[in-house]
């Protein structure tokens, strides 16, 4: 385990591995042959698992990670001339190196500030105003992307999503949601996939895995197949048409079997939740943003932030230090120990 002796490990959802049900179904699969580029009977298997999860029949796509998920399913629905509106810290905007950009050909990312790693339908119209449709000198709105759960921790709730998507449909834009927490929203929030998607409105969802107890699988999913359109051209021309596709199959059917990916973003949570109730206890510590799923983010002094780290904890801070403080971003895991949330309250006393 990550913390084993002094370990705790806090520092990000990616650095636990796979869950032994994942395991075992690709050790399952072995050497089986099978037909192959997604044409396997595991895939189609997930396509019609997911069709029942998300209640409607969707396209969806086995990719191996999230960049990728949110990258295609953008460029299919954003022309290079188009621009993609998402929060200042959205993972498409800050840790993906451009390649929304590149994928899609030249797309516009425009970043909006909001509390909580929200962006609010206000601030939406706000930023719209600096573009004038059919303007050729204006790059067109052509998308929303939101993060689910947020960079920081939060969720969007339905109501929220209406509210957005709401103001999309207005503007003639679709709506993308990087859902690499999806499960770990789903289950802060207590809504059906369903409704935390297309009956908000949501167009395309990249449908996380990885950091919830797979390898290396997400799936881009349209809600409406006909918004795929060239997808499975754009996959393929961009190196992500995987020959043995069973093998990312077969990790999406092991998680989402018996409810296995619920089971691991309850649990995950349920550590978030009781270590931010342990840190908010501790004279000079302040948990800055509600935790709605499996990231805690908590403000001490660096001196503290220090002392936690020589006693073992490991976790990245979120931004340069203010006013001799320093926000600390904990993230759990399905597989974090239970004696590394205690540890590190009893660290932090």
């Amino acid at each position: 385990m990550w913390a084993s002796g002094k370990r705790m490990n806090f520092a990000s959802d990616n650095h636990y591995g796979a869950s032994a049900e994942i395991l075992g179904a690709l050790s399952a699969i072995g050497a089986a042959p099978d037909a192959a580029y997604g044409d396997d009977a595991v895939t189609r298997r997930v396509r019609a698992r997911l069709c029942d999860i998300f209640e409607r029949d969707v396209a969806a796509y086995p990719v191996i990670n999230g960049t990728t998920a949110n990258s295609l399913s953008l460029a299919t629905l954003v022309p290079p001339h188009g621009a993609i509106l998402c929060h200042a810290e959205a993972h498409i905007a800050v840790d993906e190196c451009g390649a929304p950009e590149f994928f899609t050909h030249g797309a516009k990312l425009v970043p909006i500030e909001g509390a909580d790693g929200k962006i609010a339908p206000a601030a939406i119209e706000q930023s719209l105003r600096h573009f004038q449709k059919g303007f050729v000198h204006h790059a067109q709105p052509a998308a929303i992307s939101l993060t689910q759960a947020t960079e920081l921790g939060t969720a969007y709730t339905p109501a929220e999503l209406e509210a957005i998507c709401g103001v999309a449909r207005h503007h003639g834009m679709k709506v993308h949601m990087d859902g690499a927490r999806f499960a770990n929203a789903l289950i802060g929030l207590g809504c059906t996939p369903a409704e935390m998607t297309w009956k908000s409105g949501v167009d395309v969802l990249s449908f996380g895995a990885t950091k919830n107890g797979a390898l290396a699988a997400e799936a881009v999913i349209f809600f409406d197949p006909a918004d795929a359109r060239d997808f499975e051209y754009r996959r393929k021309k961009s190196g992500h048409l995987i020959s043995k596709m069973r093998f990312v199959s077969a990790q999406l059917e092991a998680y989402l079997a018996n409810d296995h990916w619920l089971a691991n973003a309850r649990r995950a949570n349920g550590l978030a939740q009781r270590l931010a109730q342990g840190l908010a206890q501790v004279d000079g510590i302040e948990i800055a943003h509600p935790v709605s799923a499996n990231a805690v983010f908590a403000s001490m002094s660096a001196a503290r932030a220090q002392k936690l780290r020589d006693a073992g904890a490991k976790f990245y801070d979120w931004g340069a230090p203010k006013g001799g403080r320093v926000l600390a971003r904990l993230m759990l895991s399905f597989a974090t120990p239970d004696e590394a949330v205690a540890k590190l309250i009893e660290a932090a006393k």
